[in-house]
């Protein structure tokens, strides 16, 4: 069975897919807000990691509105909520089995279980987060077992994470996003897989 996993080419969404791969023939899916737009160095860390990769576009006005949720709360995670709901009821319509990167402790993105389970009701849809039992020092401890990576602040590396665009859309519509969005947040890109005893 297919499974969608929703793909930033960061360390988390790599590692659920390889986690998944034991039980499913996993798809990579990277969302972009906008047409013309390609996933560059996100495809990468897809074919390093060695599964099929496909991009797919948010409707038209998703970044706007998320940007404006961000300029309008004063804080991106009620935006970043709504844009990962967005592309997993997208990908729920042709899936069975969708899954992210979410881990014990990360707050957004974070559907509610309420939301989880009109996904099934509506589609028939699993939304699985297989790290979500793990605290991020298991997470690391896996990542370091598995993966090669790079960290940086967000739009410091060219991974497929929302918060980039949103970021640059709120400074489109005038607002420095320093001061909207928690300063000090790192992103991660995979550069590659290990291999067996590396």
């Amino acid at each position: 069975m297919n499974a969608a996993v929703l793909f930033s080419g960061g360390k988390d969404s790599a590692l659920a897919a390889i986690l998944l791969s034991r039980d499913y023939d996993v798809e990579l899916i990277t969302f972009l807000f906008g047409p013309g737009q390609v996933a560059g160095e996100v495809t990468t860390a897809a074919e390093e990691i060695g599964f099929p990769h496909r991009t797919r576009q948010f409707g038209p006005g998703v970044l706007s509105h998320a940007a404006d949720m961000v300029i309008a709360c004063g804080f991106p995670n009620d935006a970043i909520n709504m844009v990962h709901l967005c592309a997993v009821t997208i990908l729920a319509k042709e899936y069975r089995v969708v899954a992210d990167g979410t881990r014990f402790n990360d707050r957004v993105p974070r559907l509610p279980r309420s939301e989880v389970q009109r996904l099934w009701n509506l589609y028939g849809c699993s939304y699985v987060r297989p790290l979500l039992g793990y605290p991020k020092a298991e997470v690391d401890r896996l990542v370091a077992r598995f993966l090669v990576v790079c960290q940086g602040e967000t739009g410091s590396i060219g991974n497929g994470d929302y918060e980039r665009e949103i970021r640059a859309e709120v400074r489109v519509k005038g607002h420095d996003p320093g001061t909207l969005f928690p300063g000090h947040h790192e992103q991660s890109l995979v550069i590659r897989k290990k291999s067996d005893g590396e």
